[in-house]
């Protein structure tokens, strides 16, 4: 690991947002680019989620905080990859980021809120240097919106980007 991971803003620091579950969203954020990528992955078992978790946090250069979305085992996997690694972690529940990200008529219920993260993350996409070529899974997307909340919690952006809602 690169004395990166533990110094202050610099412009190889990188954070993982992680929408936590078997069907496990993804989305990078540089801190000097935003989002940089975004996918979903099956992950079909929770030990294949560990060793993908292990592997993918040890795999990006410059990783510094991992925010990670959801409980159990599968949230602990990857809360426990980036301990071992020394990244800062956050942990939050859609109720939190939620309540920041949608309005309350967009988050009412899960479909509504996962349907809603879809529409929203177009914007973010269409202005990153994120590759666009695919429509994000609700996981991804919500990963998406995850990563922008978590910016804003690590002091990376002073306040979310308006979306049009």
């Amino acid at each position: 690991m690169t004395s990166e991971k533990s110094s202050g803003k610099s412009e190889g620091d990188f954070l993982l947002a992680v929408d936590a579950g078997i069907k496990t969203g993804l989305a990078l954020y540089g801190i000097a680019t935003g989002l940089v990528w975004y996918r979903s992955h099956n992950m079909s078992s929770i030990s294949s989620l560990r060793k993908a978790a292990g592997h993918l946090v040890n795999s990006i250069e410059g990783l510094s905080v991992i925010v990670v979305e959801g409980g159990g085992p599968v949230a602990e996997a990857w809360k426990k990859e980036g301990q071992r690694a020394g990244i800062q972690i956050i942990a939050t529940d859609a109720g939190e980021w939620r309540k920041e990200m949608l309005y309350p008529r967009e988050y009412r219920n899960s479909a509504t809120a996962k349907q809603s993260a879809i529409l929203l993350v177009g914007q973010i996409i269409e202005k990153s240097v994120a590759p666009s070529k695919n429509s994000p899974t609700h996981d991804a997307a919500e990963a998406i919106l995850i990563g922008l909340w978590g910016c804003r919690k690590v002091g990376w952006i002073n306040k979310i980007p308006t979306l049009l809602h």
